[in-house]
């Protein structure tokens, strides 16, 4: 299948790399390290062995690019308001939009922005960084959980995970809200908690009180999508993810590089959002409400000055 990549940053970097390395053919939207990568092409230092693409195929503007099978959208979703002008372009009548972006309710804002396009939610457990131009930094992980949205297609969906597979990416396909709300396990207490204490995830895991409010609030976070009607999202998770960030290598999560380069964080949807269903359903979050107000004030203190 021919692949768009519109955000091509740590995430669509990485998987759009994979998949041109892989010999599928990626056209990528790049803005501020173009002109780069023209010169200088793709490289990817990953955990798993390193990589470049010499020449791949890159873009200023997605009018000049062609129509794709498949589009991996992998902006912050703070930019989802340039969709209306960018998606447009590489879109034909059976083109699969993957939204690998954090958060919930994203798919239904998209979904209304574009009533007939078929949306997939692509969940990333990945540590992955761009810190410079041209080089992705893939640290730790990889994987990617698809969520069918709106697809009607289920071949198409087959075949885009066996293309990933093929790229040496472990995909697979889950329920879509449980793997919205499995992702915001981790991403709730995490993205904010690093923001807010101003550090990196292993510090969190080696300190006991904070170790102790981050399962908490993964715990709320359970069992908010409990009282929505989720499945699969409990206790044992919580354990799981919890296991897994004590293995993963010392990481500053992508709200955490937004602070640091002073850019929008994605509150929205990664708190706002879920707090507010969580409220509707009954089974409010005190311990993330507070860690988004903390957010919140930060945040507006550096966007001011």
């Amino acid at each position: 299948m021919k692949y768009g990549i519109i955000g091509t940053g740590a995430i669509g970097g990485y998987y759009g790399a994979r998949l041109a390395h892989a010999g599928h053919e990626v056209h990528f939207l790049l803005h501020s390290d173009y002109d780069y990568v023209c010169q200088h092409g793709l490289r990817v230092h990953s955990w798993m062995g390193d990589f470049h693409l010499s020449h791949p195929h890159v873009y200023k503007d997605t009018h000049e690019m062609p129509q794709c099978d498949v589009v991996l959208v992998c902006l912050k979703t703070n930019n989802n308001s340039l969709l209306t002008d960018l998606l447009p372009p590489l879109l034909h009548s059976n083109t699969l939009v993957v939204l690998i972006q954090n958060g919930i309710g994203v798919e239904a804002d998209v979904q209304q922005m574009f009533p007939s396009v078929s949306l997939v939610a692509g969940l990333a457990f990945i540590c992955s960084s761009k810190t410079e131009p041209g080089v992705v930094n893939h640290q730790h992980y990889g994987s990617i959980n698809l969520g069918n949205y709106s697809c009607s297609d289920a071949k198409l969906v087959e075949q885009l995970l066996a293309e990933l597979r093929g790229a040496n990416v472990e995909a697979n396909l889950v329920d879509y809200e449980t793997a919205r709300w499995r992702k915001a396990v981790w991403n709730m207490p995490f993205n904010g908690m690093t923001v807010a204490l101003q550090c990196q995830t292993k510090d969190l895991m080696e300190q006991p009180d904070s170790r102790r409010l981050i399962y908490e609030q993964m715990l709320e976070a359970c069992r908010a999508s409990q009282a929505l009607g989720v499945k699969g999202v409990d206790e044992a998770f919580a354990q799981k993810m919890m296991k897994m960030t004590d293995e993963m290598v010392p990481y500053s999560p992508s709200m955490r590089l937004d602070w640091d380069y002073h850019r929008p964080m994605e509150i929205h949807y990664l708190y706002t959002r879920p707090l507010q269903l969580a409220r509707e359903a009954g089974c409010p979050m005190p311990r993330l409400e507070m860690l988004e107000a903390t957010l919140r004030f930060m945040e507006g203190r550096y966007i001011e000055h």
